[in-house]
């Protein structure tokens, strides 16, 4: 069965720094889309960052120039590397894969996401 599981997530003051990871077992990281989305409470679904199978990447608005999504092959293994934390980061955030090369814009890439992890939280405070 495929699975993505997350970790490295946690409590920091705003500012600080955080590195999630997500272990991708079965069909790994390197040929497909791979994906990081968030939900904070009470509010829906947010696509955060995407990378391809070529290593590019792209990222919501609300994030640019403080995250950044990198993978390693080798170790079929994801990460968001996010830093300058704000309160309004904080969420659960989830690995997501598409079994495609090819990434949709984040606004559209939710709905052909064919495995999700199970989250993992992340809370800012001020």
């Amino acid at each position: 069965q495929a699975q993505l599981v997350e970790s490295g997530g946690g409590s920091v003051q705003a500012g600080g720094s955080l590195r999630l990871s997500c272990a991708a077992s079965l069909y790994g990281v390197s040929r497909y889309c791979m994906a990081w989305f968030r939900q904070a409470p009470g509010k829906e679904l947010e696509g955060v960052a995407t990378m391809d199978e070529d290593g590019d990447s792209t990222y919501a608005d609300s994030v640019k120039g403080r995250f950044t999504i990198s993978k390693d092959n080798a170790k079929n293994t994801l990460y968001l590397e996010m830093s300058i934390l704000k309160p309004e980061d904080t969420a659960m955030y989830y690995c997501a894969r598409r079994r495609n090369a090819y990434c949709y814009p984040l606004k559209e890439l939710q709905r052909v996401i064919d495995d999700w992890g199970k989250g993992t939280l992340v809370t800012i405070s001020s």
